[in-house]
């Protein structure tokens, strides 16, 4: 069971940190961030309008908040098996992540 607890603070703190972290980049760069998250318009505002306490009350979750960008395991290969890559990974990863889909808000009849 003490593997169980461990592991659910683990999640927890990845989401904090996940979410301070979003915060901190819309605050700096709302646009570039936006894209970076992969996050719509109303999602970006709504992280930015989270206080301290709403973010930990948000954190305390047993499963991540955040998802992989990476798709499938073929794009992982893609990023890691290179072997031509001469400095150009972080490009290519770049253009491969800028690829997905941005997660968007539901409209409000989806929502009910």
């Amino acid at each position: 069971m003490s593997n169980f607890n461990e592991d659910l603070a683990e999640i927890q703190d990845l989401n904090l940190t996940y979410l301070l972290v979003a915060q901190r980049l819309l605050k700096a760069d709302y646009t570039m961030a936006l894209m970076r998250l992969k996050i719509d318009d109303a999602m970006g505002s709504q992280l930015l309008s989270l206080s301290t306490r709403q973010l930990g009350q948000l954190a305390r979750n047993n499963q991540f908040l955040f998802r992989l960008c990476l798709e499938d395991s073929e794009q992982v290969s893609q990023l890691v098996d290179n072997e031509r890559d001469q400095g150009m990974g972080g490009i290519h990863a770049s253009l491969l992540m800028a690829t997905v889909t941005p997660i968007t808000s539901r409209p409000a009849a989806e929502a009910r």
